[in-house]
C-alpha cells in the first residue's frame, strides 16, 4: 500500500549532431533518430543526428527509501518520465535504461542556444568539451550488468513507465556506482534511415511531470475485528483530513465505512455509527485536481488498503509528492461482482512548503 517518488539531481540529452552541445538546462528531454529528416538534407554535419537522455538520482534518496523507509525486502521501482511530445512513432518499438559508466556534469546549456553552450556532458564529452571524454561517442554504459527496457506498441501509453529495481538494488549494494541512467531506442531505430521522435519533461519542466523514480511495496494489514462491508451501498468517508500537508512527513488517513441503509437493531447508539471495513480488495489513489491526472493509480499490488480494529486506513509520504499542489484522494473497492470508485470532489488536499 506504499508509494514514494525520488526526483533527479540533474538529467541532459546528448546529440550526436552536434557532439559538443550541452542541453543540461533544457525543459525536455529528447530520445529520437531524427536521420529520416537529414537523409536528403545537402548540409554538411547533418548525419547522424541520433538523441540520448541522462538522468540521475541521489544516491542518499535511493539509500534512504530501500533501507530506512521500506518494510521488508520486496519492493518495485520504475523510472518514469512523461511524454511531451512525438511524432512517427513506429507501430511497435522499445525503449532502453543501462547505468552509467562514469560521472559526467549536467551543464546549463539548451537545445536552441546560439552559440551552442558547451559547458557540460555532451556526445562527446563527460564534462565541458574537450573535458573527459566518453570512452565511446554517446556515453558509456555497464553492459554486464543489469538494464531495463520498455516495449511500446501503437495502442499502449507512451509515458516511460520501466522497471529499473535490478539496476536500483546494484547501486544501493554497492556492485555498480550509482551514476544514472542512460536512455536510449534500440539499436533498430538508433542510426538507422528511418525518423522516430520521442520527447519527454526534465526536471527543469515547468509542468507536474517531471522524471520521477518511483518506489511500490506492499505494508498493508487486515487484522480486523470490524465486520466487513457486504453491499455496494456504501457510505466511505475520511475521519481525520486535513486542507493542508507539509512537503515531509507521513500521514495515515482514515478511511470509514457504514451501510447506506443499516439494517435497524435494538440498541442505544444510532445505527448510523456502527463502523465496518472494506473488503481486502479495496485500494487508494491520489489525482492531481487541476489536471485530473492520475499521480498515483489504484494498484492491486502496492496500494492496498489496510485495516484495524477503528477503521481503514493507507499512508502517504507527503515528500514523494510536488509543493503547491491539490490532490484529490480516490477509493477503488469490489464489493463481490461489484466495483465501486469513490470520487468524491470534496476530498481533497494542497502539499505547502
Amino acid at each position: 500500500m506504499a508509494v514514494y517518488k525520488i526526483f533527479p539531481e540533474k538529467d541532459t540529452f546528448i546529440l550526436s549532431q552536434y557532439p559538443a552541445q550541452n542541453t543540461g538546462r533544457d525543459e525536455i528531454l529528447d530520445i529520437s533518430n531524427y536521420n529520416g529528416i537529414n537523409i536528403n538534407s545537402s548540409a554538411a554535419g547533418d548525419l547522424p543526428a541520433v538523441t540520448r537522455a541522462l538522468i540521475q538520482f541521489k544516491s542518499t534518496d535511493i539509500s534512504n527509501i530501500i533501507n530506512n523507509t521500506i518494510s521488508g525486502s520486496a519492493f518495485q521501482s520504475n523510472l518514469k518520465l512523461y511524454l511531451a511530445n512525438a511524432e512517427n512513432a513506429p507501430l511497435n518499438y522499445t525503449l532502453e535504461s543501462y547505468p552509467i559508466s562514469g560521472t559526467w556534469d549536467m551543464g546549463t546549456g539548451r537545445v536552441n542556444d546560439n552559440p551552442k553552450t558547451k559547458d557540460g556532458c555532451s556526445w562527446g564529452w563527460k564534462g565541458e568539451s574537450g573535458s573527459r571524454a566518453w570512452t565511446s561517442n554517446g556515453g558509456d554504459w555497464y553492459t554486464n550488468k543489469s538494464s531495463a527496457s520498455q516495449d511500446f506498441t501503437y495502442v499502449s501509453d507512451k509515458d516511460i513507465s520501466m522497471d529499473v529495481t535490478n539496476i536500483i538494488q546494484e547501486w544501493n549494494s554497492g556492485s555498480v556506482v550509482n551514476d544514472g541512467f542512460i536512455v536510449k531506442h534500440s539499436a533498430s531505430i538508433e542510426f538507422s534511415s528511418s525518423y522516430v521522435q520521442t520527447q519527454y519533461f526534465s526536471m527543469d519542466t515547468h509542468t507536474i511531470y517531471p522524471p520521477e523514480v518511483e518506489f511500490k511495496w506492499d505494508d498493508s494489514s487486515h487484522a480486523t475485528p470490524l465486520p466487513l462491508v457486504t453491499s455496494s451501498d456504501v457510505v466511505v468517508s475520511f475521519t481525520n483530513l486535513k486542507s493542508e500537508f507539509e512537503d515531509s512527513g507521513i500521514y495515515n488517513f482514515r478511511v470509514k465505512a457504514r451501510d447506506k441503509y443499516p439494517t435497524r437493531t435494538f440498541q442505544t447508539s444510532s445505527v448510523y455509527l456502527n463502523a465496518k471495513a472494506l473488503p481486502t480488495s479495496s485500494y487508494w489513489g491520489l489525482k492531481d485536481a487541476k489536471t485530473d491526472e492520475m499521480v498515483v493509480d489504484f494498484d492491486t499490488s502496492y496500494t492496498k488498503i489496510s485495516a484495524d480494529s477503528g477503521s481503514n486506513y493507507f499512508t502517504v509520504y507527503m515528500d514523494g509528492l510536488e509543493p503547491e499542489r491539490y490532490y484529490q484522494l480516490m477509493i477503488k473497492t469490489i464489493i463481490g461482482d461489484e466495483t465501486l470508485v469513490i470520487e468524491d470532489k470534496g476530498n481533497y488536499f494542497k502539499i505547502i512548503r
